[in-house]
C-alpha cells in the first residue's frame, strides 16, 4: 500500500432529548468567574522578512517532563480547568450516561490471510479492542492480541503492519501514551508466539516482506522524544532472528534529511518500491527488481507533483493508481521498464466523481466513490470491466463503506457500513454472485427512529456551494433557540464522511443539532477541491466555515448564542482562526490539538511535512505574510470578548505537539475581555488521538461536552432516549 503521511485526525461530537422537571434554573449552582493561573512572559523576539514577530509565551514550547516552569503551568491550569468542570452540576450523569452508551459489543470487519480470518472485538467497556483470529469462517476463535494485558491504564495500543508473503508471521507495531513512536515486534501467526524480534525506533511506517525478513522505515533514536524534529528516516531490511543492529541499510538520503521513506514489496516479492516525500503529499516512487542480484534503484515515477499508489502486479506489469493528470484519480497498467505516462494502459478511467481508494480482494478490483460525499462501490475485473454497483444500505446515503479487503482467490469477503446515528454493521459479499447478506448487526442500546439526518448546501463567501451534514432529534422546531454543534476540518485531502460517535449521541439527547460541513481543503470532489484552500488560499476554508455557521443561524437551526465550533488537529488551527476572526458569531470553541503558531509549526516533530500544505514562514515573505495574517496565536486581538474556549491537548502529542495549544491558551486568558471562561485541559499519558483508551475518551468528552452545555445555557441534564 501507499506510503502517505496524512495528519489525520478526527474525532467529534454530538446531541438530543426529553425535559426534566428540576429546579428553577436560578437555583441551579455551577462554575463561577475563572482566574487563571499567571503566565510567565519572555523576550522572545524574531524577525521575519522586516517585520518582527514577538512570542512572549515561547518558553511553553518546551517538553513538560524537562522543563519545570512548563510542568508548574501544565498543573496550575488543570487545577483550575478540571474545578470548574466538578462545579457544573450534570458532568458526572453525563459521564455515566456515555458509559451506558458505550457499553455495547463492537466488532472489526474481518479479513482473511492465508488459512486465517482476523478482526477486532471489544466486549464493551475495554480499553482496547482485542485481535482474534480463527481457522476459517467456522473455525474456534482465539485471541491474537490483547492489548489490555500490557498496561493496566489502557494506554499501550498494538496493531499489525505487514504480513509475509508465505502469511506465516505478522509484524506488529506497538505504541505507548498516544505517541507516534512504535516498536515493532513479530509474531508466528499458527503458534500464535511472538519472536525474540525488537525494533525500536520506528514511526509511520509498514512492514513490507521479502524471504526471511522484511522493509522498515525507522529513525535514529531522537535527543527530545515529544519536541524534536524527526530527520533523517531510512529504510532497512531486517532478518528474522537478528538483532536490530544488524539490520541492513537499504535507502537514505542525507541531502534530503527531512523526506519522508516507505517500502513496499509486491507480494511475488519481484518488485521492491521505496516510496520518497517532502511531507503530506506529493510522491516519488523508486523501484528495484529483487530477482536481479544489486539491482539499483531508478525512479519509477519522479517528482512530487502527483500521488502513485501500487495496488498490485500481474507478472511484470503493474496496477497503480494516481491522480496524474487526473485530479479524481484513475487506474493504470504500468510497465516499469518503461514507466512514461504515454505508456499507461487505463484501467479505471477517472470519472466526475473522486476514487477514494482501491481495494482488492478475489480478483477483483473495488472502486470507492465519493458522489457528494456518498459512497458507490463498483467491482471491476483486474483489466477494467466494470462488473457491478455494490448495493449499499439505504444506498449509500449518510454513511460510510469500508472494508472488501481480502486474498486474491477468496470468493467472498466483508465489509462495514456505519452512519452519524448507527454504529458499524458488518456484511458478507459474495464476489460470484453480488449478494449481500447481514453477517453482524449493531446491538447499541439507542433508538435513532427518533432522530433525522439530512445533507443540505449552502454558499461559501465566494459563492463556492459547500455540502453540510446535519442530525437532529425529529420534530425540532427551529426556531433559533437549539444547541448547536458545528465540526470541520479543511484540509490534507481527507474526506470526512459520516461516523459513528457516543459523543455526538450524547449530545443529540440533550437537544443539540449537529453539523458537519465539508469544507474546501478536504478531498471530498478531489484535488481542484483540496487545492482550493492550500498556501494562500487557505483563508477558504476559515470562509468556509464561517458561512456555514452564519447558514445554521439563518435558517434558525440555531443562533450565536448557542452555537459551538469544533475542530482537531487542522480542525483545531480551523476553529482557532474563524473564532479569533469572527467571535461575535461562537458561543463555545473548542479547539483540539491544534496547530495555533503557523510561523513555527514546521520546527517540532514533523511539522516540517506539512510545509507542502501551508507553506513556510522562513521560506519567502510571502508565505510568511498570508500565514502571520491567519495564524490563530498571532490574531489574537486583547480586549476582545471571545467565546467560551476549551483548549485540549496532551503531554505526549508528538504530532501537533502540546506547545501549541499551550501558548494560545495562555495569549487568549489574558485578551478575553468578556466574562466568557478560557479553559485549557491537558491530558496525560495521551498523544494526538490515536489509540486513546476508552475509559480516557468518556472522561474528555464528558468534560467539554459539559462545558459546552453550560456555556450555551443548558442547566439541566435532559432524560436520555433510552429505547
Amino acid at each position: 500500500m501507499r506510503i502517505s503521511i496524512i495528519i489525520t485526525l478526527i474525532c467529534v461530537t454530538i446531541m438530543s432529548c426529553k425535559q426534566n422537571n428540576a429546579e428553577p434554573e436560578e437555583d441551579v449552582q455551577g462554575p463561577g468567574k475563572v482566574t487563571y493561573p499567571a503566565s510567565l512572559t519572555t523576550e522572545a523576539n524574531t524577525d521575519f522578512f522586516g517585520t518582527t514577530v514577538n512570542d512572549p509565551y515561547r518558553w511553553l514550547e518546551a517538553e513538560a517532563n524537562e522543563d519545570s516552569a512548563v510542568r508548574g503551568w501544565v498543573t496550575a491550569q488543570n487545577d483550575v480547568t478540571f474545578d470548574y468542570l466538578a462545579k457544573i452540576p450534570y458532568r458526572e450523569q453525563l459521564e455515566q450516561r456515555m458509559t451506558e452508551l458505550a457499553d455495547y459489543p463492537k466488532m472489526s470487519t474481518p479479513y482473511r490471510s492465508g488459512e486465517y480470518y482476523f478482526y477486532t472485538k471489544n466486549d464493551g467497556l475495554q480499553n482496547q479492542s482485542v485481535t482474534f483470529y480463527k481457522k476459517g469462517l467456522n473455525g474456534e476463535e482465539k485471541v491474537f492480541l490483547d492489548p489490555n494485558k500490557i498496561s493496566e491504564d489502557g494506554t499501550i495500543t498494538q496493531s499489525m503492519s505487514g504480513f509475509s508473503n508465505d502469511r506465516k508471521y505478522v509484524a506488529i507495531s506497538e505504541s505507548k501514551a498516544g505517541s507516534d513512536w512504535n516498536t515493532m515486534y513479530v509474531k508466528d501467526v499458527a503458534k500464535n508466539e511472538m519472536l525474540q524480534d525488537k525494533l525500536e525506533w520506528t514511526k509511520f511506517s509498514g512492514a513490507a516482506w521479502q524471504g526471511d525478513g522484511f522493509y522498515y522505515s525507522a529513525y535514529d533514536k531522537p535527543s527530545q522524544t515529544f519536541t524534536g524534529t524527526s530527520e533523517n528516516q531510512k529504510i532497512f531490511y531486517h532478518k528474522l532472528g537478528t538483532p536490530q543492529s544488524a539490520d541492513k541499510l537499504i535507502y537514505t538520503d542525507p541531502k534530503n534529511s527531512k523526506y519522508y521513506f516507505g517500502a513496499q514489496t509486491t507480494e511475488d516479492e519481484r518488485y521492491l518500491f521505496v516510496y520518497v516525500s517532502p511531507g503530506t503529499s506529493g510522491t516519488e516512487v523508486l523501484w528495484k527488481d529483487l530477482r536481479k542480484t544489486n539491482a539499483p534503484f531508478t525512479k519509477l515515477f519522479p517528482g512530487f507533483d502527483f500521488e502513485y499508489t501500487i495496488l498490485d502486479n500481474d507478472d511484470d506489469k503493474l496496477i497503480v493508481m494516481t491522480n496524474h493528470n487526473a485530479p479524481n484519480y484513475k487506474v493504470v497498467s504500468v510497465d516499469p521498464t518503461h514507466p512514461e505516462p504515454e505508456n499507461w494502459k487505463v484501467i479505471i478511467a477517472e470519472q466526475k466523481e473522486l476514487l477514494s481508494t482501491v481495494s482488492l480482494a478475489g480478483g477483483k478490483l473495488f472502486a470507492f466513490y465519493l458522489r457528494d460525499v456518498k459512497p458507490v462501490i463498483i467491482q471491476f475485473s483486474r483489466t477494467g470491466d466494470a462488473e457491478r454497483q455494490i448495493a449499499l444500505p439505504n444506498n449509500g446515503i449518510g454513511g460510510t463503506a469500508s472494508g472488501f479487503v481480502g486474498e486474491r482467490d477468496d470468493d467472498e469477503v466483508f465489509f462495514s457500513f456505519t452512519t452519524f446515528l448507527s454504529p458499524a454493521d458488518i456484511y458478507k459479499y459474495n464476489i460470484q454472485s453480488g449478494k449481500v447478506d447481514m453477517y453482524k448487526k449493531s446491538e447499541i442500546k439507542f433508538d435513532a427512529s427518533k432522530y433525522t439526518m439530512k445533507q443540505v448546501y449552502y454558499s461559501s463567501k465566494d459563492g463556492t456551494k459547500i455540502p453540510m451534514f446535519v442530525v437532529h432529534k425529529k420534530g425540532m422546531k427551529m426556531d433559533g433557540s437549539n444547541p448547536c454543534l458545528l465540526y470541520g476540518y479543511g484540509g490534507f485531502n481527507i474526506s470526512i464522511t459520516p461516523s459513528f460517535s457516543i459523543s455526538r449521541i450524547a449530545m443529540l439527547e440533550q437537544g443539540f443539532v449537529y453539523a458537519v460541513a465539508n469544507i474546501r481543503g478536504g478531498g471530498e470532489y478531489g484535488e481542484e477541491w483540496h487545492k482550493a484552500a492550500m498556501f494562500e488560499k487557505k483563508q477558504n476554508v476559515f470562509d468556509d466555515f464561517i458561512a456555514a455557521g452564519e447558514y445554521l443561524i439563518k435558517e434558525k437551526y440555531t443562533s450565536n448564542t448557542k452555537l459551538a465550533i469544533q475542530g482537531r488537529s487542522n480542525g483545531g488551527l480551523l476553529v482557532g482562526a474563524c473564532m479569533t476572526q469572527r467571535p461575535d458569531l461562537f458561543a463555545v470553541a473548542l479547539p483540539g490539538v491544534g496547530v495555533m503558531d503557523m510561523l513555527r509549526y514546521h520546527k517540532f516533530t514533523v511539522g516540517w511535512g506539512w510545509a507542502v500544505e501551508y507553506g513556510c514562514a522562513d521560506s519567502s515573505k510571502e508565505a510568511f505574510d498570508y500565514l502571520y495574517k491567519y495564524s490563530p496565536l498571532h490574531n489574537i486581538k486583547p480586549g476582545t470578548s471571545y467565546p467560551a474556549t476549551m483548549v485540549t491537548t496532551a503531554d505526549h502529542d508528538d504530532r501537533v505537539v502540546p506547545g501549541h495549544s499551550f501558548k494560545y491558551a495562555a495569549a487568549l486568558q489574558s485578551a478575553q475581555a468578556g466574562d466568557k471562561p478560557v479553559l485549557i485541559r491537558i491530558d496525560t499519558q495521551a498523544g494526538h488521538g490515536a489509540g486513546k483508551p476508552l475509559a480516557k475518551i468518556i472522561e474528555e468528552d464528558a468534560d467539554w461536552i459539559s462545558f459546552t452545555m453550560w456555556n450555551v445555557g443548558i442547566k439541566h441534564m435532559t432524560l436520555s432516549d433510552k429505547p
